[in-house]
């Protein structure tokens, strides 16, 4: 989530390229008007940003330090390099890092990243320590697997001011035993969730996903290249929430909503993202 802009243009300089953004924008923002691609973990279109990752850093003239994009406002001006070798080499370590704690095999587009920088997480601590948790089951909607967890706060900010309001997840713990937590470590039924799943939908590691994906990926059957995804409209209520309903062998194994719809930004209530087993 951005912060608020204006009409007023500002003029900055990314990779050589000059472009204008409205006042109030992020250099993400420019990036993306120049057609830079940006890697990005904590960042979310809808969430507010919280500079945990560091992964989506860029170079700035006059700027000592690196700058996180997603959240550093444009300025007239600015020289910005998304490319320089002392970026290459930030992004590369911050992805190795994160790989090196945790199992990042289902988090594709961070990946994608960690190819394309040449990330080789096992040249710092080959069989290092991990989260090595066993995955938290308690219901039949959603799975936590801390194994996956990278710390991002999405699921934080989602839980909280950006999305739901309930509150019900936080940081706890410190150091290597940091995780993101229900009050007191209760249950996820015993906690104050309303299982909306808005945490799920912006989850960028696959820490917590349906549980119907879970048991899927368990029975080595989950096959996102055969599923085909079918938007439509909640029929719950006359909010008008739009629903995308991924498929698979004529079953419906999960729901999401589009980031972009002006009515749900994404996010859905408990009966649009899980209540569509009566089809």
């Amino acid at each position: 989530m951005s912060p608020a802009v204006t009409e007023t243009a500002v003029t900055i300089r990314v990779d050589g390229q000059e472009v204008a953004v409205p006042e109030g924008a992020t250099i993400l923002d420019a990036c993306d008007a120049a057609g830079v691609e940006t890697p990005t973990i904590c960042y979310g279109p809808t969430l507010t940003p919280v500079n945990v990752c560091r992964v989506c850093v860029v170079e700035l003239d006059g700027s000592r330090a690196l700058v996180p994009s997603c959240s550093r406002p444009v300025e007239e001006g600015m020289v910005v390099h998304t490319d320089s070798e002392r970026v290459r080499h930030s992004r590369k370590m911050v992805i190795e890092f994160l790989a090196t704690g945790v199992d990042v095999s289902q988090a594709d587009e961070l990946g994608q990243w960690a190819e394309h920088y040449g990330a080789d997480p096992d040249r710092y601590v080959p069989g290092g320590e991990t989260m090595n948790e066993p995955v938290r089951v308690q219901d039949n909607l959603y799975i936590r697997d801390y194994d996956k967890c990278v710390l991002c706060y999405r699921c934080v900010e989602a839980c909280g001011d950006d999305a739901q309001h309930t509150y019900a997840i936080s940081v706890a713990g410190r150091g290597f035993g940091a995780r993101i937590s229900t009050e007191f470590d209760v249950t996820l039924p015993d906690s104050a969730c309303v299982y909306c799943g808005n945490c799920v939908a912006v989850c960028p590691t696959n820490a917590l996903q349906f549980k119907t994906e879970f048991d899927l990926r368990e029975a080595d059957n989950w096959r996102p290249e055969d599923q085909t995804v079918t938007q439509t409209v909640c029929s719950y209520c006359g909010v008008g929430c739009n629903l995308e309903l991924h498929v698979q062998d004529n079953q419906i194994v999960k729901c999401t909503s589009p980031d972009d719809h002006d009515v749900t930004q994404g996010n859905l209530c408990i009966k649009g993202r899980f209540g569509w087993n009566y089809v």
